[in-house]
């Protein structure tokens, strides 16, 4: 297990994003977190959530929390809406085109509220 320094930790924060009525099942929605454009996840059929930037890579649009969840090899994926690149919900990895690559974010449901972890 690698060691995590305070240091490393002082620049991360968990800043409520929006209750979980908010987000649809097996859907996404899109918070704004100071000039952060982050989209939310509820992958209702895995039991889980998921946070990733909102900008696609492809063709910078903020669209992805507009795209459709699925898997591929029982890896949760994410497909643009608008020209179906496909990435990893876990990684952020582009699964059909080495070139692009997404922030993920770590997502918590604390008291029916959805917490989305940042650097400040």
């Amino acid at each position: 297990m690698e060691n995590i320094t305070l240091q490393e930790t002082e620049n991360l924060k968990w800043f409520k994003a929006c209750n979980i009525e908010d987000i649809p099942a097996d859907g996404g929605a899109c918070v704004k977190y100071k000039d952060l454009q982050i989209a939310i996840f509820h992958f209702a059929r895995r039991g889980k959530w998921f946070a990733t930037q909102n900008l696609c890579p492809h063709r910078f649009q903020m669209a992805l929390s507009r795209g459709m969840l699925g898997e591929v090899d029982g890896e949760p994926k994410l497909a643009c809406p608008f020209h179906k690149k496909t990435f990893s919900l876990e990684t952020g990895k582009c699964l059909d085109d080495e070139e692009y690559l997404i922030e993920t974010y770590p997502v918590k449901i604390e008291a029916g509220a959805v917490y989305i972890e940042i650097e400040q």
